[in-house]
């Protein structure tokens, strides 16, 4: 299946405030962001009309853009503005949604103290992350070779472009292993998250996940801890050692592009998508639906 470039698709970007042809949507080849990754972003759904918890993406934007040492020329409420433009006119319901901000290209060297911030945001139709045939029955993720980094030495709690460039070269890896996805470990030998998702287990009745103490504390994670604790699953979020990845029964991933994931397999270990993951994937695609949260 044909897949068009993304920078050659129809329809809107918003840039600097204003919306303009898709294609016109550029950037200078010595932007900043470019060369020394001074970049955030966000990755959004819109359901039925409405993005999932656009301001808590929103606010998460501007805080990453801080923790990068620069600050986003919009607010909160201009931005939610915009992201509901842009997937106005491009006449989308459901769609993924994308804000990323970045420094110009008026000084080009790792000091670029006034470059201009410059934030864009596009839409598009994505569907699930991960092929439905196979994420119904659980995927399988590879061991990741690269480790999360200690948080003294990265802006962990930044949804910075930078710190996915580990991801990207973990999940190429798994892919052509034949693996959908790769499980990453923490500089100290913990389990971490996926290249772009949360990880939960179940033992006995009970969620376990990783602390998010050197990755990125996700709003789906967030939300999905919500949701075990309305059903009155008990969540323990807590480190977790790969040699306890046999003693869990279940095991799913979280994240606006992966939504709520079953794993089946993860290296050695092999788990059955069950009832407390079908509750929780069931639950959460109730939630972000708006006439469902209205009814």
């Amino acid at each position: 299946m044909s897949v068009i470039p993304f920078d050659q698709r129809e329809g809107v970007i918003w840039f600097d405030g204003k919306l303009v042809p898709w294609q016109d949507a550029t950037l200078h080849v010595l932007s900043h962001g470019l060369h020394y990754a001074s970049c955030v972003f966000e990755g959004e759904r819109a359901y039925g009309g409405a993005i999932f918890k656009s301001t808590e993406h929103s606010q998460r934007l501007k805080k990453s853009a801080e923790y990068l040492d620069f600050e986003i020329p919009f607010s909160v409420e201009e931005i939610d503005a915009a992201k509901r433009l842009v997937l106005e006119k491009n006449g989308q319901v459901d769609a993924y949604v994308r804000p990323v901000a970045w420094r110009g290209s008026e000084m080009m060297g790792v000091s670029a103290q006034h470059n201009k911030i410059h934030l864009a945001i596009a839409t598009w139709e994505w569907p699930s992350y991960f092929d439905p045939a196979q994420r119904l029955k659980g995927i399988r993720l590879d061991m990741a070779e690269f480790r999360r980094p200690d948080p003294a030495t990265i802006p962990c709690k930044s949804k910075a472009a930078g710190l996915y460039m580990i991801c990207t070269i973990s999940k190429h890896k798994a892919e052509r292993k034949g693996y959908a996805d790769a499980l990453m470990l923490d500089w100290r030998g913990q389990v971490a998250e996926c290249t772009g998702a949360n990880v939960f287990f179940v033992k006995d009745g009970a969620l376990h996940t990783p602390t998010p103490d050197c990755f990125l504390d996700g709003i789906t994670r967030r939300t999905v801890i919500d949701l075990a604790k309305r059903r009155g699953f008990e969540v323990v979020e807590r480190a977790i050692l790969p040699g306890e990845l046999e003693g869990f029964s279940e095991c799913f991933i979280t994240g606006t592009a992966a939504e709520v994931t079953p794993v089946a397999e993860i290296g050695p270990y092999t788990f059955v998508p069950g009832a407390i993951t079908k509750a929780l994937l069931d639950d959460y695609m109730a939630e972000v639906q708006p006439k469902a949260r209205a009814a």
